[in-house]
Formats: structure tokens, sequence, C-alpha cells
């Protein structure tokens, strides 16, 4: 079996530290370098759920796309609920490693699972690394589509091949309209409108759109916008990132069992729909 500090080598050279946006927590949280793996839990997001699960498998490391402290802390108190989360992963000698912006921009990374999930044939990034010679590394993907589909048609893909969520897919845009290209970014997107623009795609998705930047966005051109949960846009990353260390696990010969978590962690839990019927707002 592999040490936890060989595994974590082997991590950060599919997601490099360096990679990550400045503001951002990456690489080991807790956990013992010299302890042996032999059972890798992959999940979004590190909450008691996944905690919990993660010790009811065996697992010695707990692999998760976002941070548990983004912006840091001055205790790890069991009675608060991510000091809960510190406790409970060390008394279980879980140890728990982070790839969250570092992952989004590797090649492959979170977008191309994203792409993947929903059948697309990645073009080129939607912004490029600067540092990569060879283009293929940055943040979302442009991708095309194998047949044009109308928005409508595209919207039913990704509710079939993403994950189930309360939210499911929000969309903007005519509902006929046809889509040949696409931008998708997993996590939340609207930051990347400009670059979406000048990509000069029919359609965008990604997840946690807000309110100003969409009617911002729709006022400008006919772009078509589809908005799906953040936790079902980043889910797929987790089956892509558990084959990439299956893969090195085989190639040193460590027997690494390597499972991806199913447990959603997506906060909403139920969803209400507007009569569609109503001529306006309320009086």
């Amino acid at each position: 079996m592999p040490r936890l500090s060989e595994v974590i080598a082997a991590l950060d050279a599919l997601w490099p530290a360096e990679l990550a946006e400045s503001w951002d927590a990456v690489g080991t949280v807790c956990g013992d370098p010299e302890a042996e793996v032999s059972r890798v839990l992959v999940a979004v997001d590190p909450v008691q759920d996944i905690v919990d699960e993660a010790v009811k498998l065996g697992a010695q490391l707990l692999l998760t796309h976002h941070p548990l402290y983004l912006r840091g802390t001055t205790t790890v108190a069991a009675s608060t609920f991510k000091g809960r989360v510190v406790h409970d992963l060390i008394k279980n000698d879980v140890a728990l490693h982070v790839a969250h912006t570092n992952a989004d921009r590797a090649d492959p990374g979170v977008s191309d699972a994203l792409a993947g999930a929903l059948d697309l044939r990645i073009v080129r990034p939607l912004v490029p690394d600067p540092a990569d010679a060879h283009g293929r590394r940055g943040l979302g993907r442009i991708c095309e589509l194998e047949h044009p589909l109308t928005l409508t048609e595209l919207a039913a893909r990704a509710a079939e091949r993403l994950p189930a969520t309360a939210q499911g897919i929000r969309v903007a845009g005519d509902p006929d309209q046809l889509i040949r290209t696409i931008a998708v970014s997993g996590g939340s997107g609207d930051s990347l409108f400009d670059d979406v623009r000048a990509s000069g795609v029919d359609a965008f998705l990604t997840a946690d759109l807000r309110h100003h930047p969409v009617s911002e966005a729709r006022a400008q051109t006919p772009l078509a916008l589809l908005d799906a949960a953040h936790w079902a846009t980043e889910w797929p990353w987790c089956e892509l990132a558990a084959a990439q260390l299956d893969q090195i696990s085989d190639r040193h010969g460590w027997g690494l069992r390597v499972h991806v978590s199913k447990t959603v962690t997506d906060p909403w839990t139920a969803h209400a729909a507007s009569h569609t019927d109503s001529t306006g707002a309320p009086n």
C-alpha cells in the first residue's frame, strides 16, 4: 500500500497547486504523510454526511473538490460544524485533500467532465491558461454538439445526464433556438459572461446564475443560458478524478480502491413550480 505522501504527490501532479486562483485554499487539510492508504472516497463537498460516509467505508483519504476552510479560521473546536468535520476525520485516520480551482483549470478538469457528461465535443478552453503552450488548460470549455438541438432539447439532455437536484435546469432564451455551439463551466460561471460573448457560442451552461448578470447578458445578445445546480455541474469531475486515480494506482501497483460518493450534497431540497398560466405579477 502507498503512503499518503505518495498518493498526494500523484494528486498534485494531476492538479498542481500553482494552477489554483490566488484566493483559493487547495491541498491537504489534514492527514499523516506516513499513513498507509488503501481506500479513497471522492466527493464534491467535505460536509459531515460525506465524512460519515468515508468513515463507514473505511477510507483513509477523502478527496473533495470544495475546500473545507476557504477563508481561514481561528478554531477547529468540535462545537462548530467544520470543527466537528476535522475532529471526525482525525479520530478516524481519514486524510482530507482538496482540488478546487486547480482542478477547474487542469487538463482534463472539471469542465471537461461536465462536457463529457453532456456528450459534447470539446474544441478549446473558454479562458485559456496563458502558461499552457498546448492551449488545453484553462477555465470552462467551448464545445460543439454532434447534431444541433433546440434549447428545449438541450435542457432536457442536461436534466437527464446531470445528477438530479431540486433545482433541475433553468433556461433563459427562445425554447426553439437551435444550439450548435455551447460554452460550459462547472460551478459558478456568471463572471465569465464577457468571455462567453466573445467566443460567439449559441449557449452557455453553468451554475449559480444571478438575476442582473443574466438580464444584462440577454439584453446584449441572443445567447441562450442554462443554469444547473452548482453541485450537479461539478459532480461529474468526481468520476473523472476517480478514474485518473485508478490509472495511477494500476501503474504503480498500489491496489487502491477508489469510490465516488453518490450522496447528494446540493443544499436545496425541494422545488415548487410557479403557475405557468399567470399573466403577470400578483395584484
